[in-house]
């Protein structure tokens, strides 16, 4: 593979890692191990470690999925120019 081959899926795999370590946060940390200390808020009515363990997590992954999405092609623009393939 050439060298902004290789670039490319280092940025790419440096993206989704980054990304995960957020999803990771959001639906382990803050959903399971830190909910007791988020319940002592409230969102909306409900306890926040609730709220991150049932809504704010799916939430967080969609918002993650688009993040993605408009990043790989900043990604993709950003490697493909001059490219004659």
């Amino acid at each position: 593979m050439s060298n902004k081959t290789n670039a490319y899926w280092a940025a790419n795999l440096k993206l989704i890692l980054g990304l995960l370590v957020i999803w990771f946060s959001v639906s382990f940390l803050a959903g399971i191990v830190f909910v007791d200390y988020l319940n002592q808020f409230r969102l909306g009515g409900y306890k926040l470690g609730f709220w991150v363990a049932q809504q704010g997590a799916i939430y967080t992954f969609l918002v993650l999925v688009f993040v993605y999405a408009w990043r790989a092609n900043v990604l993709d623009k950003k490697f493909s120019q001059g490219n004659d393939s």
